[in-house]
């Protein structure tokens, strides 16, 4: 784990205090999601009983119970740099680079995971944000008049004060910081992150909405919130079936790779569907009026072992079917992860990361609408390149990480 001076509270404390913090935060801005968490920790229950040390084969039921991913979107690099050091302060990197321009359907944004990186910062609290930033300048999406007006607004806005972020930059340097200034930065961190209450343009969100739903959510507000805080469930069939019963709205199937009677491999994701939630309108004429806008949904997520590239491309061609059924085939084709415990048994290292399919397939089946693209207009370009160099900071290659965890 990370280490940090004498009385200093830690990346690692820091991390988890964050990540339960936006929770309780979470909670209150958007009360099925604790209905979420409850029937996810009582699956988990039920699978810890039933199967005993086996169910947490890819993490202790603590590990587990305390994991959460979130969600944010920004939108500009200069944002996203500025993420990277409130995350950076909770020992959480850049990993992976995503981008959804290319999923069904086209969203607009490129996207990282900032999340712990170390295999023992993995085990005391995995939080990851999922975060994806607005490319504005891909006229697939944007004509040259919205992208003029998408730049003069972002850059207008000031998501994070130079409090947060100079407390985050002392926490990077320092590897931690005093205890009243942890209470500060997590107290500044958290609010930045909370739905706003200060009136939407519903003539300029709607042009963007036309668009797309998630450019309007990033650039026709005046802030960014958590998009949505997954926790993780051990049996994601029975979460399925029981929010269901709940009376509570999912989304139509599970994103994913099938159940399978073998190892679980990569990530299962499924939603309840974005609610509608109050919001201040600023109409043309100047005045302020109530509404609603079903941006926020509920996520939940089942992980399995990490696959290596060549597994990873067996299972983009041909699916869950095109890889063997157990442990110790998987291992030996050199198809999956897992490294040798002290008694020389396999044991799988958890997938940490996500699927661009999934996660589109998250996103779309929340859309208020189809949105539009011009296939014929020029795509901006973005690699891991430039996203690193936004960043200003290493992007880690997921694939190197599990790599290195699995040598031990």
């Amino acid at each position: 784990m990370s280490t940090s001076g004498a009385g200093l509270v830690g990346p690692t404390q820091l991390r988890a205090r964050f990540a339960a913090s936006l929770s309780a935060l979470y909670g209150t801005e958007v009360p099925a999601y604790t209905t979420l968490v409850e029937v996810s920790e009582a699956v988990n229950a039920d699978v810890l009983a039933a199967m005993g040390p086996a169910a947490e084969r890819l993490g202790s039921i603590d590990r587990v119970t305390a994991e959460r991913h979130g969600a944010i979107r920004v939108g500009t690099p200069e944002e996203l740099a500025q993420v990277a050091r409130i995350f950076g302060a909770c020992g959480m990197h850049p990993v992976g680079f995503y981008d959804l321009r290319e999923a069904t359907p086209p969203i607009p944004v490129v996207s990282t995971a900032f999340r712990p990186i170390d295999e023992a910062e993995l085990a005391a609290n995995p939080f990851r944000v999922f975060t994806s930033l607005l490319v504005v300048d891909d006229r697939r999406f944007f004509d040259a008049a919205t992208q003029a007006r998408l730049e003069e607004f972002l850059g207008a806005r000031r998501l994070f004060d130079d409090e947060l972020l100079d407390l985050a930059d002392l926490a990077e340097k320092a590897g931690g910081l005093e205890s009243v200034d942890a209470d500060r930065f997590l107290e500044l961190a958290t609010a930045a992150f909370a739905l706003s209450p200060e009136p939407v343009d519903r003539a300029w969100y709607a042009h963007l909405e036309g668009i797309s739903s998630v450019a309007a959510d990033i650039g026709g507000v005046g802030s960014t919130h958590i998009n949505h805080l997954t926790p993780r469930v051990l049996d994601i069939d029975d979460l399925y079936a029981r929010m269901s019963a709940r009376g509570i709205t999912m989304i139509d199937r599970i994103q994913g790779p099938p159940r399978v009677d073998g190892p679980a491999v990569l990530l299962r994701q499924t939603s309840f569907r974005a609610l509608a939630e109050p919001r201040v309108f600023r109409e043309a004429d100047g005045s302020v009026v109530p509404g609603s806008l079903s941006v926020r949904f509920g996520e939940v997520e089942a992980r399995g072992v990490a696959l290596t590239p060549h597994g990873r491309a067996l299972y983009d061609d041909g699916g869950v079917g095109a890889l063997p059924a157990t442990d110790r085939e998987l291992h030996e084709a050199g198809l999956a992860y897992y490294r040798r415990d002290a008694d020389g048994v396999l044991q799988p290292i958890v997938y940490e990361d996500f699927l661009p399919k999934s996660a589109a397939g998250i996103f779309a089946s929340n859309l208020t609408g189809d949105g539009s693209v011009d296939a014929a207009q020029r795509a901006a370009a973005r690699d891991a390149h430039w996203l690193r160099e936004a960043l200003g900071r290493p992007l880690h290659d997921p694939y190197a990480l599990y790599e290195a965890i699995a040598r031990g």
